[in-house]
């Protein structure tokens, strides 16, 4: 069940967007985000996931629907207004890196909101903390390395403090432990901040911990829509929008039909395996005493 029930943060209404070249990318599609929901967006590629980032973010004008930010049409709000409220991370930190320095690119943001050089400083150096990247400040942009230059993307959308962020494969790229920070950010941004947080991702693996509800969409269209265990938990289905089930429930899959071992429900976390191997156990340890009762 979705934990949340609050207001809508942000929503699209049969938005429809199309290339030049005649590709439709986005097919009256319909979509919404509540206050403090984590929500992901997933299909194979092309299936229009950064198209929809992209227009929710008012970077991709649709031709037909609208986008709603609470209450407000977001084609009535001021630039500056909009870029306050919702950040965007983009897959490629070259498309979104542009100062000389680390501190320079994340204060861009803060500085044409007309704030003060002292709030302005503020911002950075909050915001290069959350990210764990102070020592970067004065680096040159151009000396970081890719993994680096993904935290700093972040830091300028958190300098301007929206309250809902887009991001695009946000992960991907990133060594293990890399991916591991910025996994414990998101959650902190969400759960502790109660950020909306939209993530167009193929990381299977992750959205069980992460998200309260999954969009997967099929040529720009919604296919299904529902919480990770509706969405994640069958490997026949997940097979026909392209995706797989998480490697997890991959084990417990063969363990039931291999080797024969009842699985009650398919665990899609490491917890709930650890859960499932426990009643495992004490279904032996059960049947051990039984046996010994009986002889």
């Amino acid at each position: 069940m979705n934990r949340i029930n609050g207001p809508t943060a942000i929503e699209a209404q049969d938005v429809r967007f199309a290339y030049p070249d005649g590709i439709v990318a986005l097919a009256d599609l319909s979509f919404r985000a509540m206050e403090g929901e984590f929500v992901a967006v997933m299909g194979a590629n092309g299936s229009g996931k950064t198209t929809l980032l992209k227009v929710l973010m008012r970077l991709l004008p649709p031709q037909r629907g609208e986008v709603r930010l609470g209450p407000v049409d977001i084609r009535t709000l001021r630039p500056a207004e909009l870029y306050r409220r919702v950040g965007m991370v983009f897959q490629n930190p070259a498309d979104q890196l542009f100062g000389a320095s680390v501190a320079e690119d994340v204060a861009f943001g803060p500085r044409n909101l007309g704030l003060s050089e002292a709030d302005v400083a503020l911002r950075v150096e909050e915001s290069l903390a959350a990210v764990a990247a102070l020592e970067l400040r004065h680096c040159p942009i151009h000396h970081l390395s890719y993994g680096q230059q993904k935290r700093i993307c972040l830091a300028g959308v958190l300098a301007m403090q929206p309250g809902v962020l887009l991001l695009d494969e946000p992960t991907a790229g990133l060594d293990p432990l890399g991916e591991a920070q910025m996994i414990e950010l998101f959650m902190q941004l969400n759960r502790e901040r109660k950020a909306t947080l939209i993530i167009a991702t193929h990381c299977v693996d992750l959205l069980p911990v992460l998200a309260d509800r999954i969009y997967v969409l099929t040529r720009g269209r919604v296919w299904q829509e529902g919480s990770p265990r509706q969405i994640l938990a069958d490997p026949h289905w997940t097979a026909q929008a392209g995706l797989r089930i998480p490697l997890v429930a991959q084990v417990f899959y063969r363990l039931q039909n291999g080797n024969g071992m009842a699985v009650d429900t398919i665990p899609l976390t490491v917890a709930e395996a650890r859960q499932q191997i426990l009643q495992w156990f004490a279904g032996d340890a059960a049947m051990v005493a039984e046996e010994g009762n009986r002889s």
